[in-house]
């Protein structure tokens, strides 16, 4: 096994924009290495054209569009498949990324990411690669037991139907959190590759924001370790620490091959490009 070092965890990273983010990407397309894997998210204030075309820029930038799949706001089977369709259209199938989505009750048939998992829809159009959400500090709706269930099922569901698998994570402050939960996802005998969640460089405000939003811890204790206190909220903070910590923990136990990042582009993606860049170049 290839060791694993903070640039080698960077090996291969990911990102993620909105449909609404098509000029930032022209913006930071220079700064992002051809064939980095883009997920383009489903966002309930967005329509189906808009992230079909977000999916079709990020192909034709050279990189690899990961295009949402939100099961909660699919309002029938016939809504999946014309979204498949024009995907395939614009040769952005390959990958998918299949959550679960906000709504507290379903728009349609699909009540979770499972039950779109097992129509056995997505091979018809051309769906090779499926990733699933994991959750490092649990979820705020849903108990550590269901979980570990559906991540359980979700991989089961998707190797008995031939498809890769990667499980990618909410974002985490807390690095020793975030390799625990990988060695009990191993634990479960699941070996797909694992794409860590974490944000860009971003202001501490708009990061303190987001994690109240998705249920991401930020005790006093956890920010420190990131690389920010409570006391001082002015200025930014990047995922520096978190990013050596993470490697120190998994040496060992994970490579590069096994474990990447993915980030979350709260700063925007010209800002966490450019600190990919300059993080390996100081390592």
């Amino acid at each position: 096994m290839v060791s694993l070092t903070a640039t080698g965890l960077l090996d291969d990273f990911s990102l993620e924009m909105t449909g609404k983010d098509i000029p930032n990407l022209r913006e930071a397309a220079h700064a992002i290495p051809q064939r980095t894997r883009i997920n383009v998210t489903f966002l309930g204030n967005e329509d189906l054209p808009m992230r079909v075309e977000a999916s079709k820029a990020v192909a034709d930038m050279g990189f690899v569009p990961v295009p949402h799949i939100s099961a909660r706001r699919l309002k029938s089977e016939r809504e999946l498949r014309d979204f498949l369709d024009a995907l395939q259209q614009v040769n952005a199938t390959n990958h998918v990324f299949v959550v679960g989505g906000d709504p507290a009750t379903p728009e349609g048939p699909y009540k979770d990411s499972l039950s779109v998992i097992r129509t056995g829809i997505l091979q018809d159009y051309g769906v090779a690669e499926v990733g699933v959400g994991g959750y490092p500090e649990g979820h705020p709706d849903i108990s550590d037991d269901d979980l570990w269930y559906h991540l359980d099922a979700k991989t089961s569901a998707l190797a008995e139907q031939n498809l890769d698998q990667v499980v990618l994570t909410q974002f985490a402050f807390d690095a020793q959190r975030v390799s625990e939960w990988v060695r009990d996802v191993r634990n479960h005998g699941i070996e797909s590759v694992i794409r860590i969640g974490t944000p860009g460089p971003a202001g501490i405000k708009r990061l303190l924001g987001y994690a109240r939003r998705f249920g991401v811890g930020t005790s006093a204790g956890i920010v420190k370790k990131y690389g920010f206190s409570l006391t001082n909220l002015v200025g930014t903070a990047g995922p520096d620490k978190f990013v050596r910590d993470l490697s120190d923990r998994a040496e060992g136990l994970e490579s590069p091959e096994t474990l990447k990042t993915h980030f979350y582009t709260f700063g925007g993606l010209l800002a966490t490009a450019e600190w990919a860049h300059k993080f390996a170049d100081e390592s």
